[in-house]
């Protein structure tokens, strides 16, 4: 009996050890990622401008947002117009600032062509990147478009989530977006460095198990 209980006290304190590191290792929203964390690099990427994007191709800048979204969710489209005045606000050619939006959808809808008829019929002044291995999004653990990733100089996350307080555009109060740029830029950590994001969720391929 002493034997039988001194394995289940043990299996108890592994199972809390996992949970407790798998806490540790994410944020309150974010499966992935915890605000202060190193954000993960990627590799070449296409975009609808025709050219290819790594992490490398924005070292130059003090602060890069990402901005994960799509075509084909009602809410990513309503807030096209937002990030586009971001980047005409804080991504001008000799900026500090770099913006960025990826799509990682496989649905027709979201084809790279479909996210080109997109940025051109909407004048997107940032890169739009598409990967259908979908890693990138996975890695920084997306789970929703729109959704926002800031990060430092240093390239840790500043802050992760919705770009503000309400997807009603004449009722936002606060653009935590445009306020963890300005304390990146300022050396500094945010207020706010962490939200959840508001919107359809990312549609990720699903992994059948193996039988």
């Amino acid at each position: 009996m002493a034997a039988r209980q001194s394995i289940s006290l043990l299996i108890l304190s592994i199972c809390f050890l996992c949970s407790t590191h798998t806490e540790l290792a994410a944020g309150k929203y974010n499966p992935v990622l915890n605000a202060g964390d190193p954000a993960p690099t990627w590799e070449k990427l296409p975009a609808t401008d025709g050219k290819t994007y790594s992490s490398d191709s924005f070292k130059d800048k003090d602060v890069l947002v990402i901005a994960f979204t799509c075509n084909s969710c009602p809410y990513a489209v309503d807030y096209e117009d937002r990030l586009n005045r971001l980047a005409q606000k804080y991504a001008t050619k000799d900026s500090p600032v770099g913006v960025i939006a990826v799509n990682v959808n496989l649905v027709p809808a979201d084809s790279l062509e479909k996210m080109k008829a997109q940025a051109e019929k909407k004048k997107f002044v940032f890169p739009y990147l598409f990967d259908k291995t979908q890693k990138i999004g996975q890695q920084f653990g997306a789970t929703r478009t729109p959704e926002f990733f800031v990060l430092n100089k240093d390239r840790k996350v500043v802050y992760m989530g919705a770009m503000d307080d309400a997807t009603d555009a004449s009722k936002v109060k606060r653009d935590y977006v445009a306020q963890a740029i300005e304390a990146a830029l300022a050396g500094k950590q945010p207020e706010t460095q962490e939200t959840i994001a508001i919107g359809c969720n990312v549609r990720y391929k699903r992994i059948r198990r193996k039988k």
